[in-house]
């Protein structure tokens, strides 16, 4: 299997970043913090024109019906770049979802819009022991729920705080049910690991710009008369993040080729321990290496550490994810010794 990004997919990623960083997206981070999405929806309304937002979405709703490993470029760059508002769950989550029913007219009444940038959604799932919680509900314009085996448009209720302040969360709760039936059990399966395989993509994106940052304020930084990044210590600490990052690449390419369940969930789910694990190491090290001013609010860097923290348990958090790895390879297991008892 084929690790590498092919140079289409390589160019895609750059052209991305080239937009990125021409759209002032800190500047759009602080602006959609502070309950200001103009900015923020404006940069992704660009995206959309490059294809981002559509990626997911089968070319006979308007998108680009891309594979999922185009996906994982984009939102490494996502990542990278700390861009606001819920384009997992309008590029990734809701598209699986609906892409996933039997009813398409529900796929034909939105993502056309989503494809487009015109529209933005989002999506909560019902969770054991609080209550559903959706990214960007007071902007997003449709709200979905996915309750068990009932799909529903939400309202929010209330607020909920986040450590991420540029993540406005909202608790939702259920208002017209849509679908109901088996059938959204497995959509929502979908959705869930298409949402988490996006996430992952964020955190390695996220990642690596803190290696970036923190390489290049180690060639300002001095000490004793020489630039800190000439110390061992500091070599060696960035040296571990780098490799971090590098063995979860491989994680997360391999999850966006596999299709099929079991091995789908499985490998999900290890794509987002390795990259959750990678990135919050990079941003525990940018801390160290920047001392007091990476503590600060107005330090562009606590847009990208905020990010990390929020991300690695957005999506489930690591203890869910390891069981999910710990079940599948039991189902394997025993699998493997039926198929030999009745060899």
């Amino acid at each position: 299997m084929r690790f590498a990004l092919s140079p289409e997919q390589l160019d895609f990623g750059t052209s991305l970043r080239k937009l990125l960083d021409a759209g002032q997206t800190p500047a759009a981070v602080r602006a959609w913090a502070s309950g200001d999405p103009r900015p923020g929806r404006a940069l992704l309304r660009q995206l959309a024109g490059a294809g981002v937002l559509g990626l997911a979405i089968e070319e006979a709703h308007g998108g680009v019906g891309a594979e999922p490993i185009d996906l994982v470029v984009a939102f490494q760059e996502f990542g990278r770049a700390a861009a606001p508002g819920p384009a997992v769950e309008t590029a990734a989550a809701i598209p699986a979802l609906l892409q996933a029913l039997p009813q398409p007219d529900l796929a034909a009444r939105w993502l056309p819009d989503f494809a487009d940038g015109a529209t933005l959604g989002t999506v909560a799932f019902a969770t054991p022991g609080r209550g559903p919680v959706a990214l960007d509900a007071d902007i997003a314009d449709v709200v979905l729920f996915v309750d068990g085996d009932k799909l529903c448009t939400a309202r929010r209720t209330g607020p909920v705080r986040s450590i991420d302040p540029a993540r406005r969360l909202f608790q939702v709760a259920a208002d017209e049910v849509l679908v109901e039936g088996e059938r959204v059990l497995d959509a929502g399966a979908a959705a869930f690991d298409a949402g988490a395989l996006a996430a992952a993509a964020q955190l390695l994106g996220a990642g690596r710009a803190l290696l970036h940052a923190s390489t290049e304020y180690t060639k300002q930084r001095k000490q004793f008369g020489k630039p800190i990044g000439e110390f061992q210590a500091v070599k060696q600490k960035l040296a571990d993040v780098l490799i971090g990052l590098d063995l979860a690449e491989p994680l997360l390419f391999r999850a966006a080729l596999t299709t099929t369940e079991p091995t789908r969930s499985r490998d999900v789910s290890a794509a987002v321990i390795a990259c959750g694990d990678a990135a919050y190491a990079a941003a525990r090290a940018a801390l160290q290496v920047h001392g007091a001013i990476g503590y600060t609010a107005e330090y562009d860097l606590s847009l990208w550490l905020t990010k990390v923290t929020a991300l690695r348990t957005a999506w489930g958090t690591p203890d869910l994810h390891r069981a999910r790895i710990a079940r599948a390879l039991r189902d394997e297991t025993l699998l493997e010794r039926a198929l030999r008892g009745t060899a």
